[in-house]
C-alpha cells in the first residue's frame, strides 16, 4: 500500500476543496502536527496543540512533500496556492504561498474558505499566475475556474514548494499538514515537509 500512497496526492490532497464552489463557502479544516509513529494503515501525530490523533492511511491517500522555496520560484504560468485573509479593497493578503510542482497543477483549483493554523478562517485560493508587480510590495493576479483575485505577499510571508512524495518520508519529527477525507476516520492527503520543514498552509 505505501507505494501506492504516493501517486494520487495531485488529485487528493485538496479534493474536500474542490468542491467549494457554491455561495456559502464552505471552509476546509486541515489537521496539523508533528509525526508520532507510522504504520501500514494508520499514521499518529501530535497537533500543535499538544493533542494525540490517529488518522487511516489506505491506497488512495495522497503523499506530498514540502519545501523552502523564495519568492523568485513564483512566475507567470506558475500554479500556486496561497492561505489569505480578505482586504477592504477585494485582494487577498497571503499567509503563505505555495508553488506546485508542474505534475500538480490544477491540484485544489478554485477559491474557498480555509482554517488558518491559528485557527481563525480566512480563504484559500489555488490558481495560475498571470501578471506580477512589484508596486506596493508583491502582488500577483491568480486566475482559477471561475474567476481571479489579486493576491499581495507581504516580505515576511513563507514560500513554499510542492511536488509529489512518499511514503516513506512520513518518519518520525516530520511536520505534516493532513486533508481527512469526508468520513473524517482516513487521511485524503497529507502534505510532509522536508528536513523538518514546517509545511505553512
Amino acid at each position: 500500500m505505501k507505494a501506492a500512497l504516493s501517486t494520487t496526492f495531485g488529485l487528493l490532497m485538496f479534493s474536500a476543496a474542490v468542491m467549494a464552489t457554491a455561495a456559502d463557502m464552505p471552509v476546509v479544516k486541515p489537521l496539523r502536527g508533528t509525526v508520532e509513529s507510522v504504520s501500514d494503515n494508520t499514521l499518529t501525530f501530535t497537533t500543535r496543540t499538544g493533542a494525540h490523533e490517529t488518522i487511516g492511511l489506505t491506497d488512495k491517500t495522497g503523499i506530498a512533500q514540502v519545501s523552502k522555496a523564495e519568492i523568485d520560484s513564483i512566475k507567470p504560468d506558475s500554479f500556486v496556492g496561497s492561505a489569505a485573509i480578505p482586504q477592504a479593497d477585494g485582494s487577498l493578503k497571503a499567509l503563505e504561498v505555495t508553488v506546485f510542482e508542474s505534475s500538480l497543477k490544477g491540484s485544489g483549483e478554485g477559491h474557498y474558505g480555509w482554517q488558518n493554523a491559528d485557527g481563525s478562517t480566512g480563504t484559500m485560493t489555488n490558481g495560475t499566475v498571470g501578471k506580477l508587480s512589484n508596486a506596493n510590495g508583491r502582488t500577483l493576479t491568480v486566475t482559477y475556474k471561475g474567476g481571479e483575485k489579486q493576491l499581495v505577499v507581504p516580505d515576511d510571508v513563507p514560500i513554499a514548494y510542492v511536488e509529489p512524495g512518499k511514503a516513506d518520508e512520513l518518519v518520525k519529527g516530520a511536520k505534516v499538514v493532513v486533508f481527512p477525507a469526508e468520513d473524517g476516520k482516513n487521511a485524503r492527503g497529507i502534505a510532509v515537509g522536508k528536513d523538518g520543514f514546517q509545511p505553512p498552509m
